[in-house]
This record gives C-alpha cells, sequence and structure tokens, in this order.
C-alpha cells in the first residue's frame, strides 16, 4: 500500500465544513424533535414518520447529487474544468424534473401509502397533515443539493457551513414562533414545523446563489451555459448516479420501514425512537462530513492517476472519521438521562429511551469505519457495486429487524441493536470489496 501524501490535515480541512453545516442541519431536525416533545407523543410520533418519509424520496435527488459530486471531482484531477459546469448544469436540469414527480409523490402518493402501513390514526394524520405542507420544500431542497455536489467536487466547502447555519436559524426561530404560534402567530403545532422547514430551505437556497455570484469564479466552470444541454452527457451522469440514488433512497427508505415496525410495538416506542433518532444523527454527523470527503478525495486521486494511494486514504480517513464518533458518543454515555431530558420532560419516555443510548452509540462507531469504506467504493466510480454492497447488506438489517419485533416481540432496546448488525455488515463486505482491487480498472 502506496502512502498518500493527502494529510490529515487536508482530509481535515475538505470535511470540516461538511461536518459543520451538518451539524446546522441536524439543529432543524434537533429543534423539531424537541419543540414536538412538549407537543405530545402523538406529534413526536407523527412528526418522526413524516419526517422519515420525506428524507427517504429526497435521497433520490441526494443521490443523483453524489454521482455528479464524484464526477466533478475527477474532472477536478484531470483539470478539466469547463466540464465541471456541464456536469452542474445537467444536474439541476434533472433535478427540477424530479422534483416534480416527488412532489406529487409526497404530497399524493403518502395517503395512499402511509394509510395501510401505519396502525394509529391519530399518527397517520398528524404525518399527512405534516407531508402536505413539507412536500413544497423538495424544489428548494434538490436546488441545494445541486449547489452542494459543486462545491464538494470543487473540495471548496465552507460555504456549505454558511448554508446550513442560515437553514438552522431560519428554522429554529420559525419552529417556535409556528409551533407554538409566538409573536402573533397562529398555533400550527406539527404543521408549523414543517412549514418552518420549506421557508428555511428557500432561504439557502437564495444564499447559495447570492453567495455563488459575489464569490465563485464561474466562468472558469461555465456555471451558468445552460444553452450547452446534452442528453449524452445527462446520460454519462446518469450511469454513475443511478446506482447512487438507488442506493442513498433505499438507505433511508429501510430505515422508515424500521419505524413501521417500531410503531407495532406502540405510540410511546416510535416517540422514544424518535428522539433516540434525533440523538443518533448528531453521532453520525462526523461520518457524513468523512464519508463525503473520502467520495470526493478518492476520485480526485484516481483522476490524478494516482489509483495506489487510495487504499493509504481510505485508511486515514476511517481513523479520524471512527476518534470523531468516539469523542461524541463518549460525552454522551456518561449522562444518557439528561441527554433525553433536552427532548422531553415525560418520564416514562426518559427510562425507556436512557437505555436505548448505550446500543445506538455501538452503531456508531461501527458505521464510522463502514460508511467511509462504503464511500471509497464509489469514490472509485464503482457506484453499481456499492450498491450491491448496501442492498446485500439491508436485507439482512430488515429480516433481523422483522423477526426481532414481529416473531419475537422484542421490546424496544432488542429492536436498535439492528443498527449494530447494519454497521458491522457494512464494515467487513465494504473492506473485503476494496482489498481485492478490483475497482482498480476505472473509466468515468
Amino acid at each position: 500500500m502506496t502512502k498518500t501524501n493527502i494529510t490529515y490535515n487536508r482530509i481535515w480541512l475538505v470535511a470540516y465544513p461538511i461536518i459543520l453545516g451538518s451539524i446546522a442541519q441536524n439543529l432543524i431536525n434537533f429543534t423539531d424533535t424537541a419543540f414536538l416533545g412538549r407537543v405530545g407523543e402523538i406529534a413526536l410520533g407523527a412528526g418522526a414518520i413524516g419526517g422519515l418519509f420525506y428524507l427517504a424520496v429526497i435521497m433520490l435527488g441526494l443521490g443523483f447529487g453524489i454521482g455528479a459530486q464524484i464526477i466533478i471531482a475527477r474532472r477536478l484531477g484531470q483539470g478539466r474544468l469547463k466540464e465541471i459546469g456541464e456536469v452542474v448544469i445537467h444536474t439541476i436540469i434533472f433535478l427540477t424534473f424530479l422534483a416534480v414527480i416527488v412532489f406529487l409523490l409526497l404530497k399524493y402518493g403518502s395517503v395512499i401509502i402511509l394509510k395501510y402501513t401505519i396502525d394509529s390514526t391519530a399518527i397517520y394524520n398528524g404525518s399527512i397533515d405534516f407531508l402536505k405542507i413539507r412536500a413544497f420544500g423538495i424544489f428548494f431542497a434538490f436546488i441545494n443539493i445541486a449547489f452542494r455536489s459543486f462545491y464538494v467536487g470543487i473540495a471548496k466547502t465552507k460555504v456549505i457551513t454558511y448554508t446550513t447555519i442560515v437553514l438552522a436559524a431560519v428554522n429554529i426561530f420559525l419552529d417556535y414562533v409556528l409551533i407554538f404560534g409566538k409573536m402573533g402567530m397562529p398555533e400550527m403545532g406539527i404543521r408549523g414545523a414543517a412549514l418552518a422547514s420549506v421557508i428555511a430551505e428557500i432561504s439557502a437556497m437564495l444564499y447559495f446563489i447570492i453567495y455563488t455570484i459575489a464569490k465563485v469564479d464561474y466562468r472558469k466552470y461555465d456555471l451558468f451555459c445552460f444553452s450547452r444541454f446534452r442528453l449524452k452527457k445527462l446520460m454519462k451522469i446518469f450511469n454513475i448516479s443511478i446506482p447512487m440514488m438507488v442506493q442513498q433512497f433505499v438507505s433511508l427508505a429501510v430505515w422508515f420501514v424500521f419505524f413501521l415496525f417500531v410503531e407495532k410495538i406502540g405510540e410511546m416506542a416510535l416517540a422514544v425512537s424518535n428522539i433516540i433518532r434525533s440523538v443518533y444523527v448528531i453521532a453520525m454527523v462526523p461520518i457524513w462530513g468523512f464519508a463525503t470527503a473520502t467520495n470526493t478525495l478518492t476520485s480526485y486521486l484516481i483522476g490524478m492517476k494516482r489509483h495506489d494511494e487510495v487504499p493509504s486514504l481510505i485508511y486515514k480517513i476511517a481513523v479520524l472519521s471512527f476518534f470523531g464518533v468516539l469523542f461524541i458518543v463518549s460525552m454522551g454515555l456518561f449522562s444518557p438521562r439528561m441527554i433525553m431530558e433536552i427532548y422531553t420532560n415525560q418520564k416514562d419516555l426518559i427510562e425507556v429511551g436512557a437505555p436505548i443510548l448505550y446500543v445506538v452509540s455501538l452503531g456508531a462507531l461501527f458505521l464510522s469505519v463502514g460508511f467511509v469504506l462504503l464511500n471509497g467504493v464509489s469514490g472509485t466510480g464503482k457506484t453499481n457495486i456499492s450498491l450491491t454492497i448496501e442492498l446485500a447488506v439491508l436485507a439482512v438489517y430488515v429480516i433481523y429487524t422483522y423477526v426481532l419485533i414481529i416473531e419475537f416481540n422484542t421490546d424496544i432496546i432488542g429492536a436498535w441493536t439492528s443498527e449494530i448488525v447494519y454497521g458491522f455488515l457494512l464494515s467487513i463486505v465494504s473492506w473485503m470489496y476494496l482489498k481485492s482491487n478490483r475497482w482498480l480498472k476505472i473509466n468515468i
């Protein structure tokens, strides 16, 4: 294994703005959960189902964006800067078209899908109220994904931090005002949380546009030459992006299925799991940052024909990711009840949820390595292989969860052990593929 000259510091410079951005992004999740926890168990459970349904379908756009990001990083490594703008343009055009389809699914399809998957009528009604408003945010969210792909692909990620701070600040303020009816606004409850998120996404999109025009030499990349649309170029992005779209969608869809299984245990189990999800996502923040850096830097190295340095790079990123997550979960394990009290003042939810934090902490440590390795696979351009790995591991995850909850009637603590199984298998299978060197024959 040839040691890469990409240092830990360079990796950190790419990853930390994404990590900070993710912290701001997850303040939205944190705020929604904390505020809805004061509304009641039904609102908390409905927010979990509605929020996960939205995230599952938005992953289609994110997957396409990741595929575009891989190609942008490759072109950067090859020095073909003018072609970067073409990739961004085709990404925006396709994501706008996809947003229309996803909007219809969220606003109308969810009524049918959730009707036959949720037992509680109250949670079903709350989820639909949430999604009917939240659906409008998909157009702005997809444009934000296109901008994010551009900036991550060229390894200039600081703007992501600024944008998500704007996103979080707007959402937090409007959550407080709209959920509880403050400052003369109507008390909207869960619908207020949905509207706050939509307005926050609009604010983030406007910041991206203003920053790009004011700060970026966009002529260097031919960034806004929309007249250069070519179907052949779009299909090339598709070849890389489609496996990523399916992978991202299925990954979140399976987590949505997990919450449907949990709903069978009871409304309290679902409410507790929504809190645990929020805490778990915080532990995942450094993982997403380092996984994204893995995608970009791996593709960049290959673009420069430095294939032999890829294993060394992935190893360095995995080390940083593991210790980053270890630092976060170590702080939480000393006071799990205090963490639960941030989200809710209901003692029964606190008592049930505190032990689960130990389980998800172990799961997060496995995922800190597994996500980096999987993104190393996709960063090489072998997105079809990363999809295959993800599907195989998720199949085991679903079967494991189904058997525990439906067949053996496990409690909520047992249900969350599925995250440990998922992280462990993802690490092992991804490592085995990278070790085989089958990814060396690459052409994108």
